[in-house]
């Protein structure tokens, strides 16, 4: 059984025991939470969903601009100026209701993810690590913040350290790696138990450093897995590849889980395939598949990406961004977010996840 971390020794200091009410574990190929099978028992249209990490994209939740000449895109309707704090709350608050609806997961980035839903360039500046590597405060505030509530939910958090568009920010590959190392650390001296690490989203898709592409990421998997507490427990750590890649065998040999995205699978049986596929390599052992990106929907049909991930086994995790000429209650991710179930094809998403997970909220 593979466990993550709790309370440490920091260097040259003694951390406090923190009492956390969320420990997620991996046995096989399924996930447990506080050392039960996630969805206890759950079959859903004859497919097993006992084991499963559903889950939700939700980068911008500790969501920032540095650069003063872009932050005013994102200004809130109401209010006319953004606010990063006010954007923390509001997701934190929302956590209680879609844990009812089932919800088990989400991701977030240090890096965000682009606040328009796609970009060919990123001119905002939405980095919770320097151009050295080091950690910027008022980030790491808001993400305790975050992990704190996700903690007292039962929820897991799938924790994102880079972004392309972002990454080119960090100056050289030794802020890279120190990145990485201050971010692990940071995570394990807070005894956090319920966070898993996606090294980068979306390995193969224009990053800068060669560290973070799929030739050598397998390098920073393992670095996260070799840090550990005073007690020799790890996080768990994986990375993701663009829609519809099937990952590299290396970086599946060194993975605890491995994340793949349905962004372009534009049919149901495409994500069969991709799972399938995924399930082949040779490296391939029995482990967790997740999905925690993928833009189809289609939650009203009886075969969707959804349904049909959940048939292979494997968690789906909802993309929701805001498309061209839609307001602000649509899209996770786009700034400003309105992180309530506030359109149609959000209540479609938590609508499914709770006939599936059998949670009524």
């Amino acid at each position: 059984m593979l466990l993550l971390a709790s309370a440490v020794v920091s260097v040259g200091l003694v951390v406090s025991p923190v009492e956390r009410q969320t420990t997620v574990t991996i046995v096989g190929d399924a996930f447990q939470i506080n050392g039960q099978p996630t969805y206890a028992g759950r079959v859903w249209n004859g497919h097993k969903v006992e084991g499963l990490l559903l889950n939700s994209r939700m980068v911008q939740a500790i969501f920032d601009d540095l650069n003063p000449e872009t932050v005013g895109r994102w200004v809130y309707p109401d209010t006319g100026r953004w606010d990063p704090e006010r954007n923390t709350a509001e997701f934190v608050a929302m956590l209680p209701t879609y844990r009812a609806h089932g919800l088990l997961a989400f991701t977030v980035n240090l890096q965000g993810g682009s606040p328009t839903g796609y970009s060919n360039e990123q001119p905002w500046h939405n980095s919770a690590i320097t151009a050295e590597g080091e950690l910027r405060p008022a980030y790491m505030a808001r993400l305790a913040r975050v992990l704190d509530a996700a903690d007292r939910a039962g929820m897991a958090v799938i924790l994102g350290l880079f972004y392309f568009g972002q990454d080119e920010r960090l100056e050289n590959e030794a802020a890279v790696v120190r990145a990485v190392d201050r971010a692990v650390d940071w995570v394990l001296e807070r005894g956090y138990t319920n966070v898993l690490i996606e090294v980068n989203n979306e390995c193969n898709i224009r990053y800068d450093h060669p560290i973070l592409q799929p030739d050598r990421v397998h390098e920073l998997i393992e670095r996260v897995k070799s840090r550990t507490d005073a007690r020799g427990r790890r996080l768990l750590a994986g990375t993701s590849f663009g829609g519809g890649t099937v990952p590299t065998a290396e970086v599946v040999r060194v993975s605890d889980f491995v994340l793949l995205h349905g962004n372009g699978v534009h049919d149901p049986a495409g994500m069969s395939d991709l799972i399938r596929r995924t399930r082949a390599l040779p490296t391939y052992r029995p482990m967790p598949i997740v999905v925690n990106e993928d833009d189809h929907f289609d939650f009203d049909r009886p075969v969707n990406n959804f349904t049909a991930t959940v048939a292979e086994y494997a968690s789906w995790g909802y993309f929701d961004y805001r498309m061209k000429g839609e307001g602000f209650d649509e899209g996770f991710q786009s700034v400003p977010v309105n992180w309530s179930i506030s359109s149609e094809r959000k209540r479609g998403f938590f609508g499914l996840l709770s006939q599936i997970t059998g949670e009524t909220p």
